[in-house]
């Protein structure tokens, strides 16, 4: 997928690092690393009813790393009593998007500008816990 091809939009690296570094001081939101033999492989985050930033290195990705941490997720979320899961994913990312329907997840009417350029849409998805 190239939302974002190098020569024409570098992907926002300090904006997405300080994303992350805003969510590794709120208290509200966890954040979770798969590793393989001490190597990151995977990490996923939920915050408030959100499942958040669920990303596999293309390397382990089919191996069960993904699925793994979507189920800690909400597993996660339903024991923060949360009833309806939610998240979002960019619209123009059918593997990932194939990946949430596979598992029950459903397309809502919700959608939002990416605020980097150039500005794909992100869809919403929905699941009830």
């Amino acid at each position: 997928m190239h939302v974002y091809p190098p020569e024409q939009y570098p992907y926002p690296n300090d904006a997405v690092l300080e994303l992350w570094h805003e969510k590794l001081r709120d208290p509200d939101a966890e954040v979770h690393v798969a590793e393989l033999d001490g190597t990151p492989t995977g990490v996923v985050g939920i915050e408030g009813e959100f499942l958040t930033n669920l990303y596999v290195l293309p390397s382990h990705q089919g191996t069960g790393v993904g699925s793994a941490l979507h189920d800690l997720a909400l597993e996660r979320l339903r024991a923060r009593g949360v009833q309806v899961a939610k998240l979002w994913t960019l619209d123009e990312n059918s593997p990932a998007r194939a990946f949430y329907e596979r598992r029950g997840w459903e397309l809502t009417d919700e959608t939002r500008v990416v605020p980097y350029p150039p500005n794909p849409i992100d869809v919403q998805y929905a699941k009830d816990l």
